[in-house]
């Protein structure tokens, strides 16, 4: 059940109706509070402050009409210009990065206020009371001793909430193009997996590996889809209940169907029952998300990085700033111990096993998947091996040193096939160098 309240949230998290809901609903509150407080002479304090005019029933109703319009405008032009952005980003940098612009806080607040502004309008108008109309109650009529009914507050934090929507839009004409720009999206993506890394393994100073899984009884999906949210505090409380071990064979991000294995069982009996509450610790989706799932931050610097090394972009620079944060993390990893999941804040190895993931598994999801494309290109060969050394300085363990230096010689070998001339003398000389240093670490 908690894996599916985080999966709805993750849902909400990444839409573009909750915030304007959210605040509507708010703005829709705050108008009847502020009506009532005009209608029992709680607003009339301000009449105190010679620089703030009474406004007429006419003059409320223009200034209402405007604001209430111009915002629905503005809503209309913020959401065209939001989706021309999240398409514009999402055709060059690829479709999996669609998430992270829907997620984007400064869209969705932007829209919300926007929202919000036009709701409070159009509830305060419908209360405004021309000079020649009717009071609808006693109270209505008592409301003011100026023919009609005009709420002086209520339009007073009507025109406040119109120039803070001001503010906002010059907000949001100067994030929008910020958030699309490459380094930007290279920044938070490479931010993110650099703290994800701490979060999910917090112990620095390591160099443990992932430990043999035990075998047991499997326990297969009845889902299509995605993993997208494992909920391991309960699988630790399932595996202590029982007495037993839960091993994981698969992790988040990964694509279930039907008969496939999620863990194995073992050290207790495998009942209808206990699959069943196994199960419900899974929830799966049509698409990956970075809860949980490191390989999806790894996965999306290798498609940015891939698209920028393809022939009909070629833009190494971009595939450079991408392998930068891609050895941000790395070497975050490189110092830390790997044996546990997700969100193991109590791990016990000997009641939940995650998938052996070592540092091996995070460095071929990452450079080894460039490093074809990088071969390719002097300027991007060059710097990978840069960026595998200052991986290496952060290596505590010589294991993890050795496999940075073997990637290193890999790239070289495949360098060795697409380049020729200056360009391999170049790379040659510096992987010398690089090898020189790497003894020197330790190797």
């Amino acid at each position: 059940m908690i894996a599916r309240l985080r999966s709805v949230w993750l849902n909400i998290n990444a839409s573009y109706w909750f915030f304007p809901a959210l605040f509507s609903l708010i703005a829709f509150t705050l108008s009847f509070v502020t009506v009532y407080l005009d209608r029992n002479g709680a607003a009339e304090w301000l009449g105190e402050f010679s620089w703030l005019q009474p406004a007429r029933p006419e003059g409320a109703r223009t200034v209402l009409t405007v604001i209430a319009g111009s915002m629905i405008g503005t809503a209309a032009t913020v959401f065209s210009i939001t989706i021309a952005a999240v398409a514009y980003a999402s055709g060059n940098y690829g479709p999996r990065l669609l998430t992270n612009f829907m997620e984007d806080r400064g869209n969705q607040v932007s829209l919300g206020v926007f929202i919000a502004t036009f709701v409070y309008a159009v509830m305060v108008l419908r209360v405004v009371r021309g000079e020649d109309e009717r009071a609808s109650s006693a109270a209505d009529a008592a409301a003011t001793s100026l023919p009609g009914f005009t709420p002086q507050l209520s339009l007073l934090v009507a025109t406040a909430m119109a120039i803070w929507a001001v503010a906002v839009l010059v907000y949001f004409l100067h994030h929008i193009p910020s958030s699309i720009r490459i380094n930007t999206v290279l920044q938070g993506i490479g931010k993110r997996f650099v703290r994800d890394v701490k979060t999910r393994f917090p112990e620095e100073e390591g160099g443990r590996e992932p430990g043999q899984q035990n075998a047991g009884e499997p326990v297969s999906a009845l889902a299509n889809g995605y993993i997208k949210i494992i909920d391991f505090d309960t699988l630790q409380d399932i595996a202590a209940g029982a007495d037993g071990c839960i091993a994981l064979k698969l992790r988040t991000g990964d694509f279930v169907h039907r008969g496939v294995p999620l863990v194995e069982v073992s050290g207790t009996e495998l009942t209808d029952d206990l699959a069943r509450d196994i199960r419900d610790c899974f929830v799966t989706g049509g698409m990956r998300t970075a809860t949980q799932d490191l390989e999806h931050l790894i996965d999306e610097l290798v498609e940015i990085a891939l698209r920028a090394l393809s022939p009909g972009i070629n833009d190494p620079f971009t595939a450079i700033t991408a392998s930068h944060w891609l050895s941000a993390g790395m070497a975050e990893l490189a110092q830390r111990n790997l044996d546990r999941g997700p969100e193991q804040d109590g791990y016990d190895w000997e009641h939940v096993q995650p998938l052996d993931d070592d540092f091996e598994h995070f460095l071929n999801r990452g450079f080894g998947a460039i490093r074809a494309s990088a071969a390719g290109n002097p300027m991007a060969a060059v710097k990978f091996l840069d960026a595998l050394y200052s991986v290496a300085l952060s290596a505590n363990s010589r294991h993890r040193r050795a496999l940075l230096l073997r990637e290193g010689l890999q790239l070289v070998d495949q360098a060795k096939a697409v380049l020729e001339g200056p360009s391999l003398d170049e790379l040659n000389a510096r992987f010398d160098n690089f090898a020189e240093a790497m003894e020197k670490l330790g190797t």
